[in-house]
């Protein structure tokens, strides 16, 4: 599919008749006449979250009280919640944990990497990484009596930098602005070989591409539920710890649900077995079931043929918008490979990039703006279809042509873009 193999509404129209995936278009909440592009950012709403919500307010908090910590499996829920995820990306049961926040988790799984490395100086990642990322980070390092640096490299560098200095090498799988996505298998393989270990973040992997963390040997991952993963804003995240290490480190939040019997009530703290020692304090319940709808739906529509209708999608918006938009200022900025990409694409343009965003969604079509010059397009596998991509590329065609982002009211920043 490229911009010199010209495709029409036909063509869209018998696609869209042959999606093995069109059906679960209907089990999204989508308002009418929108195009959502931003699930990379904010996963839409599954029709079954609403009743699942209701069932658990109504009858497991509201009728069934205290007692739902056991006879509704609220207590077991991060650990069931997390083995379910874990067959998305590649994990054995017993290897995930749906708790607290990207952030926290990774957090956690950096400092656990630490435990195992403490004759080396060096937290290796990517200038460009998602800002949080590296807070996190420079906190780490900032914060311990051992002397540490936060060291970046290049992504076509990465490999070269990871020498014996190097303790841990933290890395977002599939990048937030661009879609570039780093070759797990190969630098994980490297990081071992240079006895450093690795900690990969998948917030925009999960759900959207297929991953093998246990047969990439990969040893920590953190991730994001609220995108690809549909379990509704600020839903808990997950954190992926291999079995291997398990029995050797402890996590740095060493939280009371963490403790090997926390219903002794003992002073001292002694860490559970396995994944569950990466628990720390009583978890959203509510958030959890939600969570596990998004990802009950694409254990059901399967992580396969979510690839590659992503790859489809991403390649159709790519050959449309360069078969539609007759603007060189618009530079793709995501790699064409599909291999060598996520489940976005992004486009730079070093005028009005913000003010376009904010066009295309007074019309119906939302994506997002990342400064200081991307426009960035999600592509969901299971609510959107061929015909909606085609939808997208028109209506940004016609923002260009005819200079409508150039109206004053979509150059007003607001607080998120």
């Amino acid at each position: 599919m490229t911009a010199d193999q010209p495709i029409d509404p036909a063509a869209i129209a018998a696609w869209d008749a042959a999606d093995p995936l069109a059906s679960f278009r209907d089990a999204f909440a989508l308002p009418k006449g929108v195009v959502y592009l931003d699930g990379n950012s904010l996963g839409a709403l599954p029709v079954r979250t609403k009743s699942r919500m209701a069932e658990v307010i109504d009858e497991h908090w509201g009728d069934d009280l205290i007692k739902s910590w056991n006879l509704h499996g609220w207590y077991d829920a991060p650990l069931r919640v997390g083995d379910k995820i874990g067959r998305l990306i590649g994990a054995a049961p017993g290897q995930v944990a749906a708790a607290d926040s990207t952030s926290i988790n990774l957090y956690k799984a950096v400092e656990a990497a630490l435990q195992l490395r403490t004759d080396r100086s060096v937290i290796l990642s990517e200038p460009g990484n998602f800002p949080n990322d590296l807070y996190i980070l420079q906190g780490i390092a900032a914060r311990t009596d051992r002397a540490l640096l936060v060291e970046l490299a290049t992504a076509d560098a990465i490999l070269d930098a990871i020498d014996e200095r190097v303790a841990v090498v933290v890395l977002t799988h599939v990048h937030y602005r661009t879609a570039h996505r780093h070759d797990m298998a190969a630098i994980t393989r490297r990081a071992h070989e240079a006895g450093a270990l690795i900690v990969w973040d998948l917030s925009h992997s999960a759900g959207a591409v297929e991953l093998s963390l246990d047969a990439d040997s990969v040893d920590f991952a953190v991730g994001c539920g609220y995108k690809y993963l549909n379990g509704g804003p600020g839903c808990p995240a997950f954190i992926y710890v291999a079995e291997r290490h398990q029995p050797h480190v402890v996590s740095p939040l060493s939280g009371w649900l963490g403790h090997v019997q926390p219903f002794d009530f003992v002073d001292d703290y002694a860490p559970a077995a396995g994944i569950r020692r990466f628990l720390c304090g009583a978890h959203p319940v509510p958030a959890l079931f939600a969570l596990e709808v998004g990802v009950d739906l694409l254990l059901e529509a399967g992580m396969a043929r979510v690839a590659e209708k992503s790859r489809r999608l991403c390649d159709l918006f790519i050959a449309l918008v360069e078969q539609r938009c007759d603007d060189p200022s618009l530079r793709l900025v995501t790699p064409r490979d599909p291999a060598r990409r996520g489940s976005h694409v992004s486009f730079a343009r070093d005028e009005g990039g913000y003010a376009i965003v904010q066009a295309l969604i007074d019309r119906g079509v939302i994506g997002d703006y990342r400064a200081p010059a991307v426009l960035r397009f999600g592509f969901t596998p299971l609510y959107l279809s061929y015909g909606d991509v085609w939808t997208a590329a028109e209506q940004l065609g016609e923002i260009l042509d005819k200079g409508i982002w150039r109206e004053e009211r979509f150059g007003q920043m607001a607080a998120v873009t």
